[in-house]
């Protein structure tokens, strides 16, 4: 079997393996979306084929919906030439239960894919017909933090944005910029209102993904480029909203594991190509059961009805307190924590890990111990319950091919939100005080031991992709396994950066701890494992 429209036609072979395929007539709706989009997605990565991609298709397969989604990528054009060239946009989406089942399923909703290329011009022509068109009611975004980014680790700004803000949206070839100049389109054909919907595992996305656009709509407007009333366009909720967002499903590269049973089930397409900018993608995605998607309820010109599909809708405040559980205590943190520990310890898969007693108590003592007793119920979802389904189940699960060093990437862009936070919650408390915190300083301290680039066995590894590694490395540059004097290094500079741990960690009265414990865990080869039994027991 192939993943294609014209292999699709042949329902016999896919019930046979297993595979569900899509209900709807997938040749009327990609018709009906041609004419009358509704939704785009831009980024089509794993996060989005594996959730929101699948959300639509319940909509599609219900009949609640008569059309898909068009998606577009503005960094990686490789994905697009794999998804339209080869597949028909179609994905095959492996759900990985905990109990040892497996749910396959072609997923047909996306009916058109693009690259955001000025010089691909019949695609960019088709999304200013997009952005034009009154039926647009949403724009979602899972292009990662850093691509909202306008300015480097120092709040400078790169010359291609400076160039964007200096000729306009005419010629802007910025991934935000060629965003912002799409909606000025939009503006110019009747202030069209819209969606903004970010999607990506980031606090208050929304505010983000916001201040991006806006920036761009003000320095236009400084330079005469766009009229005021663009500005106040972007920045009115009734015509341009910027829901908040909370998403969680976890979704591991494309596994061989997984590709050995769809070998054998008779699907040919399961190896996986790493595209020339380092994306990992394959005609199929492999993901767990368990999915969370809450989103503020800020639709200016509708949507489609996706809490029949298992969206929660709800306003911006319990977005943002669903947001902070997650990315602050229950998970996030959890995972990080994981991840550091994991490449220390020469582990690679987080389910083995949680089989190990002192990163299990590692897990809980973030969570549970430090995390929870300052984290705000949403009442939506439960915090505790939240917690155990995390460490109880999901990290646990066998099937999840996920590693520590997946999730290793981008730690220094991570640690601010998912522990900053918590750190300045017992700072201000009346009831909690930040040296009573044991594993978050461990944590801290865990990373500036990855920094070294040498597990616990004294065998160097290849660090996670960093936008600040090669800058934060040179703190650890001197030192080495053994070294018991590190007075007057750079590290004690870079635990005052609050821009990595949302802290300056002196002034908090933690940096102290955290270096105690770093020296500590490079005494010798095996001291993170001593070290970490000493604080977990």
């Amino acid at each position: 079997m192939l993943l294609n429209q014209k292999e699709l036609e042949n329902k016999g072979q896919w019930e046979n393996a297993g595979i569900r395929i899509p209900k709807f007539d997938r040749v009327s709706v990609t018709k009906q979306t041609k004419a009358a989009p509704t939704w785009l997605h831009l980024g089509p990565g794993n996060i989005f084929r594996a959730f929101p991609a699948m959300l639509m298709q319940k909509l599609l397969d219900a009949g609640k919906s008569d059309t898909g989604i068009v998606v577009a990528e503005g960094y990686d054009y490789e994905i697009v030439d794999i998804m339209k060239q080869q597949n028909d946009n179609l994905s095959l989406l492996v759900t990985l239960k905990t109990d040892g089942n497996i749910e396959k399923t072609v997923v047909g909703s996306i009916t058109e894919s693009l690259k955001i290329a000025r010089e691909v011009e019949e695609d960019y022509q088709r999304l200013v017909e997009i952005f034009e068109n009154p039926s647009l009611q949403m724009v979602s975004f899972t292009i990662t933090e850093k691509g909202y980014s306008l300015t480097d680790s120092r709040g400078n700004y790169s010359q291609q944005i400076l160039d964007d803000f200096s000729k306009g949206p005419e010629v802007a070839e910025s991934y935000i910029g060629k965003v912002a100049a799409l909606l000025h389109r939009r503006f110019l054909v009747g202030e069209i209102p819209v969606a903004f919907v970010s999607m990506d595992n980031m606090s208050h996305n929304g505010e983000v993904l916001h201040s991006a656009i806006h920036t761009f709509a003000t320095k236009w407007e400084e330079n005469g480029l766009v009229t005021a009333e663009f500005v106040a366009y972007v920045n009115n909720p009734e015509k341009v909203a910027f829901p908040w967002s909370m998403i969680d499903k976890i979704t591991p590269r494309p596994d061989e594991n997984v590709a050995q049973i769809l070998r054998e089930d008779g699907f040919e397409e399961v190896e996986y190509k790493i595209t020339q900018k380092n994306t990992y993608t394959a005609a199929f995605v492999n993901a767990e059961e368990t999915e969370y998607l809450v989103i503020e309820d800020a639709f200016p010109n509708g949507r489609p009805p996706l809490e029949e599909a298992g969206v929660i809708f709800t306003d911006r405040h319990t977005v943002n307190q669903v947001e902070t559980m997650k990315v602050t205590t229950c998970l996030n943190p959890i995972h990080t924590a994981l991840a550091i520990f994991g490449c220390l310890l020469g582990y690679e898969s987080i389910s083995e890990e949680m089989k190990n007693p002192l990163l299990q108590k590692l897990a809980e003592k973030v969570g549970y111990q430090e995390g929870l007793p300052v984290v705000v119920d949403p009442g939506i979802i439960n915090p505790k319950k939240f917690i155990d389904e995390v460490i109880g189940v999901r990290l646990p699960n066998p099937f999840i091919p996920d590693t520590p060093q997946r999730i290793a990437t981008d730690t220094s862009q991570k640690l601010a939100i998912r522990f900053g936070k918590t750190i300045e919650s017992y700072r201000y408390s009346d009831t909690y005080q930040v040296e009573s915190l044991e594993a978050i300083p461990f944590v801290l301290a865990g990373w500036l031991r990855y920094l070294m680039g040498v597990d616990d066995a004294g065998k160097t590894f290849e660090k996670s992709s960093d936008p600040r590694m090669e800058e934060v490395s040179t703190c650890v540059a001197d030192i080495k396994l053994g070294d018991t004097d590190i007075n007057g290094s750079a590290l004690e500079v870079l635990l005052k950066d609050k821009t990595i741990f949302g802290v300056d960690l002196t002034e908090v009265e933690m940096s102290e701890k955290v270096l105690d414990l770093f020296v500590a865990m490079i005494a010798s080869e095996g001291a993170v494992e001593e070290t970490l039994a000493k604080v977990v027991q």
